[in-house]
């Protein structure tokens, strides 16, 4: 089973969010089912790592979009990788989606086009003539006019498009249409048009064979009004032909605090001394004081999504009680400065690093006693999971897969409300078990031995890409 894994992100060279963990895991979990290839857009830091890559097709301008080359390459462990290469729309600072301020590129309409209807062309065996897919798997809006393509090519191959994130829909100007080579009928409400924009992901839900998210509870809740970004009515009716399924991310096996070398000290279950050598680690990394009184960690995305705010509105109840703080992610320049002007008046209790590296994300969910994560919605979430690897108790607000991996009151605690009343009654709840230490270490080995394993995931995925071409056959 030939398939072609089509994602704008990946670990292994280029990351902005957790789409890209699950770009990097989920295809090496489904080697043993599929002939797997991914295929991604050329950025610098993604060219810059192969400096001989085989170049084995070309694609044609198409409307605005510009030619441009598609070569392969292949990681460390083996796993084929196709790189579109168009140093034009490709070769810039920044991060894959827009500059170093953080302003969207304006051209994103059609530097993911151009990545979508490449993927197409390659899919469809016209570019690369010793392989071709049997299925494509597209991931988020800036892969989801892969099927559209497809089908205004007349070209039948089964699709599926994973939602990692309802509100990121890849919207544009009508304008648009034209510049990407789109037909001009496809821009109506049964089509790619969205309040009067063109929508990338709409396109993908409209002409996938099958749509997957990433949890099956927020499958459910992009059906309702208060998830549904305007598209519950088109995701209903999609559910209702059971063509909408959720399967759980999984994490990386490297997530085990035993064998863990970013750490202060390796630990399993049971070795507490060393997670409290692991807190003490951290406290010094940030400055904080000598304390007996819990940690709190927060490794996230500053965005809105992720209740920040509600973090920010927390802060002093948890500093008054004797918890401290750490903090590590970037996103939007308001929370960041919030988070920095906390930090400068407490440096004692509340440290913050803006940025994001994989190091200090496992020493701080090593060190810390429990996770912040007062999600207003969260797809599937990775922090929930890789903290209770570490022993580190997540406090989430019980949506999407927090509702489905944290066990409430055994693996970690979850509040019902996105607000800092709720927020507040989890947090309550935290510090009573660590006044508890038979209670909290309980808590903590139930939750150091759940398995979150890719082997899962990957096998529903197996299934259902069997399930699809067997439907489209």
């Amino acid at each position: 089973m030939r398939v072609l894994f089509v994602t704008p992100e990946i670990d292994d060279f280029i990351r902005v969010g957790g789409l890209a963990a699950v770009s990097a895991a989920l295809p090496r979990a489904l080697r043993i089912w599929t002939d797997v290839r991914i295929i991604l857009p050329g950025y610098r830091d993604v060219v810059t790592q192969f400096p001989d890559i085989e170049i084995v097709g070309e694609c044609p301008a198409l409307a605005e979009m510009p030619a441009c080359s598609v070569g392969l390459a292949a990681t460390k462990d083996g796993l084929p990788i196709y790189i579109l290469l168009c140093p034009q729309l490709y070769d810039r600072p920044g991060n894959p989606y827009g500059d170093a301020c953080g302003r969207d590129w304006p051209d994103n309409d059609i530097r993911f086009a151009r990545f979508a209807s490449a993927a197409a062309l390659l899919a469809s065996g016209k570019l690369d003539k010793n392989w071709s897919a049997d299925l494509v798997h597209a991931n988020d809006w800036q892969a989801a006019l892969v099927p559209a393509y497809l089908a205004w090519s007349g070209v039948k191959i089964p699709t599926i498009l994973t939602i990692h994130n309802l509100a990121y829909q890849g919207l544009f100007p009508k304008s648009s249409l034209r510049r990407i080579g789109a037909p001009a009928e496809s821009f109506h409400i049964d089509g790619l048009e969205f309040y009067d924009k063109l929508s990338f992901l709409k396109g993908g839900l409209i002409y996938s064979s099958h749509l997957t998210t990433v949890s099956e509870t927020y499958a459910r809740e992009i059906t309702t009004p208060e998830l549904g970004c305007g598209l519950e009515g088109l995701l209903t009716k999609r559910s209702n032909e059971s063509r909408l399924t959720g399967i759980l991310n999984g994490i990386d096996e490297s997530w085990d605090p035993r064998v863990c070398a970013e750490l202060m000290r390796p630990f399993g279950a049971g070795d507490w001394e060393a997670k409290r050598a692991n807190a003490d680690g951290v406290r010094q990394q940030f400055g904080l004081a000598l304390s007996r009184g819990p940690i709190f960690g927060l490794v996230a995305r500053l965005v809105h999504q992720k209740g920040v705010d509600l973090v920010l509105s927390a802060a002093d109840a948890i500093v008054s009680a004797g918890g401290q703080i750490v903090v590590t992610g970037r996103g939007e320049t308001e929370l960041e400065n919030a988070l920095m002007d906390a930090h400068r008046r407490r440096p004692d209790a509340i440290g913050v690093a803006i940025g994001f590296n994989d190091r200090e994300a496992r020493r701080i969910f090593a060190g810390s006693d429990f996770t912040l994560m007062p999600s207003r919605f969260e797809p599937c979430g990775l922090s929930q999971m890789y903290a209770q690897r570490f022993g580190s108790l997540p406090i989430g607000h019980q949506t999407g897969g927090l509702a489905e991996t944290i066990v409430d009151g055994e693996t970690g605690f979850l509040f019902t409300q996105p607000s800092t009343e709720s927020f507040l009654g989890g947090i309550l709840r935290a510090f009573a078990t660590y006044g508890s230490k038979d209670r909290l270490n309980s808590m903590r080995r139930s939750a150091m031995s759940k398995s979150f394993s890719w082997n899962i995931s990957a096998a529903s995925y197996s299934a259902l890409y069997r399930k699809t071409i067997v439907a489209g056959a």
